[in-house]
């Protein structure tokens, strides 16, 4: 089910597997080619580049945090983010990536909060820079990251939780067949207030192929 194509030497990953790691790639519909892989340290430069340009696309749906949004999205607040989030996948409390289009970066997809025993799972959280959406783009990074986690991972249970009026982000899960569970009243601090959002869910006994393969045979995307 795994659409892995290749990733660390296992021994040295111990007990935490799947991480770093380098995904397939999938060509989507418009003909982009969507990757996944760790995140860099050299990404800095267009991590900072588009989430500047990209507050009123991304402020409204991502938590509040100190500072403005200027300050914590330059160039030089990238080596702590990058260094802290390397960190958490080496722990195997989460597996941070980049999402790629065309060999460029243009987004991160994050499991975090990954428990294993007895609970086996994690949160699936995404952004993609304003220029990359409507292309499916999302929806491939989300497919090959769920498809690991439920294969080399060894994951169980994934979740994401989404604010409402995310019309956007709901698309992206109801491609891939989350379900909706219920509702988050005042869940998380988010542009200003705090913010209702749904939880969706998908375990690995709902799928009867992969994610990447429900995408394929929906003509949404191909294997490369």
């Amino acid at each position: 089910m795994s659409s892995v194509t290749h990733f660390s030497d296992p021994g040295r990953l111990g007990r935490h597997p799947g991480w770093p790691a380098t995904l397939d790639r999938l060509r989507v519909a418009d003909g982009g080619v969507v990757g996944v892989r760790p995140v860099r340290l050299r990404d800095g430069s267009v991590w900072a580049a588009i989430r500047s340009r990209d507050e009123r696309h991304l402020a409204p749906w991502e938590p509040d945090m100190p500072g403005l949004w200027t300050q914590r999205n330059t160039t030089s607040e990238w080596p702590a983010r990058w260094s802290a989030l390397r960190a958490i996948g080496r722990r195997g409390l989460g597996l941070p990536f980049a999402i790629t289009l065309d060999g460029e970066f243009v987004g991160q997809v994050m499991v975090g909060n990954v428990v294993r025993d007895p609970l086996w799972s994690g949160y699936v959280g995404y952004w993609l820079g304003s220029h990359a959406t409507g292309r499916g783009v999302a929806t491939a990074a989300v497919a090959l990251v769920v498809d690991h986690c439920f294969g080399p991972v060894g994951l169980h249970r994934i979740e994401a939780t989404v604010r409402p009026e995310n019309a956007a982000s709901r698309r992206v899960l109801a491609k891939l067949g989350f379900r909706e569970e219920g509702l988050y009243l005042r869940y998380l601090n988010v542009d200003g207030a705090w913010r209702d959002h749904i939880c969706y869910a998908l375990t690995v006994e709902e799928l009867t192929v992969s994610l990447v393969e429900r995408l394929v045979r929906a003509g949404l995307a191909r294997r490369l």
